[in-house]
């Protein structure tokens, strides 16, 4: 085989800028004068010891070792031989390669053909688009909202229904079958070989740096008896747990952006939605579920500077989806990105959502996303009766292992409070209930009881009434205890604002939220006979345990001290509630530009709450 010249093999290495190479596959930033890093596209880490010299054209990896010239990058990146390299970024340049004895290029093999035969695939499908025979795709490309100018943007073409039309066309340009075949572009059957693609739209799947590596298909005629979306199977060059649609057109807003922010969708039509709606750093996955492989691709293009990133995934609704990206950030090797989720309030995927209501519909679903932890943790306790102890149990084991996932031990005493809050519960309880599962320890065993007495009457279950002996005993609880007890007992001396403000929150104790309800909703506590009435409205099995605050001696030696102690109480209420508010508004201002309105608004919010502080703290 001819050998290329080496003034040849020099002069592509001397008119390519190796960063330009690695950087469409590595976010690279300066590391100092002549210098630049990232992640090491050859192991997994976690900060960057990769670096370029482009004045040099070299790299080096100082945590595996691995380096070289643009060459021998490619080679490894894509399992190219020397050959076929210096051949890529010829092409790239646009520089004639001359051979030894004046030999002709030779017929490259291996990897490049298939690259090439996934080249010329797309540009047949793309002319097919122009056909009469395509009128079927361009409806369905209109119906969506696409016009010619957005197929052309991202490639889209049309597979004819014929049986062999590109595989004709295909090897008409010198592709061998066997190419054609291992390309993953044809299929052998009964009939022989034919076009795995037939009567279907057809998206060209690219790399990372923009090379066509094979594709994915949608039916369109009824009488197509296989799958709604039709990939390219397994090849040398398309690995579909690695390959991320839309990349290639993604990557440079991605790493351009304050913050660094990848918008996960579902399908390829999605992708489209949201580039021309302006979210231009949407992706979606090819016929699989995101896994750590597609993290790792995300991270090196992302950078290692990624604390501060975003990851959003969106959601039309379907489980499965929702599923797999939970699965996803529970493996060692997630990025550090903050991650969210945004699902649309009718359950619009973004490509409709841009069909029925605009472009700013789809950017403004960004602004309905929830942290990735608290959207898991919602959708576990949606299985739960919240209202009885048993379903808070059940919805405390069934969430505590999500917390526990959470490795960022300043992120998970956070999600600990938000448990503890969505189920009305001691904190403290629920972090112990976490440890447990951190620790993958088994749940405690569930208490045999004895079947429910059934009432003779009614034939409703006889419900245990709750009494003062059976809350727990806790700093909390002990707080919202005695000041229900002051407050029903002298409720009507107390500063009504003050008292109204201190019971305007839920309580953590179910019980004692349930006479709390009762209490703040009574609306004259000067009347003769509030108290009565407001006991009476507490629901069961409660009811007791509110006579019972009544009933019970207040803990103060005469009234006047009671009386103090009450407003003392209730000021304690207030500050535990104000207390609450900043440490979720201070969670909310890193998550909110410190130059927007919202942040603004924020950071004015926490002003007033701790001078409100300040003022029941003197009080």
């Amino acid at each position: 085989m001819p050998r290329i010249l080496q003034a040849d093999v020099d002069e592509v290495k001397a008119r390519t800028n190796i960063a330009d190479i690695i950087g469409e596959r590595v976010a690279l930033r300066s590391a100092g004068v002549g210098s630049l890093k990232g992640l090491c596209p050859f192991h997994d880490e976690k900060s960057p010891s990769f670096h370029v010299r482009q004045q040099v054209g070299y790299y080096h990896c100082f945590g595996c070792g691995e380096s070289g010239d643009v060459y021998s990058f490619l080679r490894e990146m894509d399992h190219v031989s020397f050959t076929e390299a210096v051949e890529r970024l010829a092409g790239r340049i646009g520089y004639t390669l001359h051979y030894e004895d004046g030999g002709a290029a030779p017929e490259t093999s291996g990897r490049s053909r298939l690259y090439a035969a996934n080249t010329a695939a797309a540009e047949f499908f793309r002319a097919q688009l122009l056909t009469p025979d395509a009128e079927a795709g361009r409806r369905f490309l209109g119906e969506r909202g696409f016009d010619a100018g957005a197929a052309a943007h991202f490639g889209v073409g049309f597979a004819p229904r014929g049986w062999d039309g590109m595989l004709k066309a295909l090897t008409a340009q010198g592709f061998t079958r066997e190419e054609l075949s291992n390309a993953g572009l044809v299929s052998t059957g009964q009939r022989g070989v034919y076009d795995r693609f037939r009567g279907r739209l057809v998206w060209p799947i690219r790399d990372v740096s923009g090379q066509t590596i094979g594709f994915g298909a949608r039916k369109l005629f009824d009488d197509d008896q296989g799958p709604k979306y039709l990939n390219t199977p397994e090849t040398p060059i398309y690995k579909k747990a690695q390959v991320l649609y839309g990349l290639d057109l993604a990557k440079r807003d991605i790493a351009r952006g304050d913050p660094r922010r990848v918008v996960v969708v579902e399908g390829y039509t999605d992708v489209m939605a949201c580039h021309l709606a302006g979210l231009t750093t949407a992706i979606a996955t090819c016929g699989t579920a995101f896994g750590t492989e597609h993290i790792k691709v995300l991270r090196r293009v992302m950078g290692d500077d990624n604390a501060s990133g975003e990851v959003v995934f969106t959601f039309d609704g379907d489980e499965a989806g929702q599923k797999a990206a939970l699965r996803a950030f529970t493996e060692d090797d997630r990025f550090n990105a903050q991650t969210f989720v945004a699902v649309a309030p009718d359950g619009l995927d973004p490509c409709d959502m841009r069909l029925q209501r605009g472009d700013a519909a789809v950017r403004g679903l960004m602004d309905t996303k929830q942290p990735m932890f608290e959207f898991a943790i919602d959708r576990k306790l949606a299985g739960f009766d919240l209202s009885t102890v048993e379903g808070r149990v059940g919805a405390l084991r069934a969430a505590a292992p999500i917390v526990a996932e959470i490795r960022d031990q300043l992120l998970r005493p956070g999600y600990e409070r938000v448990l503890a809050r969505r189920l009305g519960m001691d904190p403290t309880e629920v972090r112990s209930e976490v440890e447990r599962a951190a620790r993958g320890g088994p749940a405690p065993q569930q208490v045999r009881r004895e079947a429910p007495q059934i009432d003779a009457v009614t034939g409703a279950p006889v419900v245990a009434p709750v009494t003062l002996a059976s809350l727990p005993r806790s700093a909390d609880v002990a707080v919202e205890r005695d000041a229900l007890m002051g407050a029903l007992q002298y409720g009507h001396q107390i500063d009504q604002a003050l008292l109204n403000r201190a019971l305007g929150a839920p309580f953590r104790t179910p019980g004692l939220d349930a006479v709390r309800e009762a209490v703040a909703a009574a609306p004259d506590r000067a009347r003769a006979g509030w108290v009565t009435e407001a006991v009476n409205g507490v629901r069961e099995p409660y009811r007791s345990l509110a006579g019972e605050l009544l009933m019970t001696p207040f803990p103060a030696r005469d009234e006047e001290r009671a009386v103090a102690t009450v407003a003392d109480l209730a000021r304690r209420l207030v500050l535990r509630q104000l207390e609450q508010e900043k440490q979720e508004l201070l969670g909310a201002v890193q998550r909110v530009p410190a130059d927007s309105d919202g942040g603004r608004a924020l950071r004015m919010r926490l002003r007033d709450i701790d001078a409100e502080r300040q003022r029941f703290a003197e009080s």
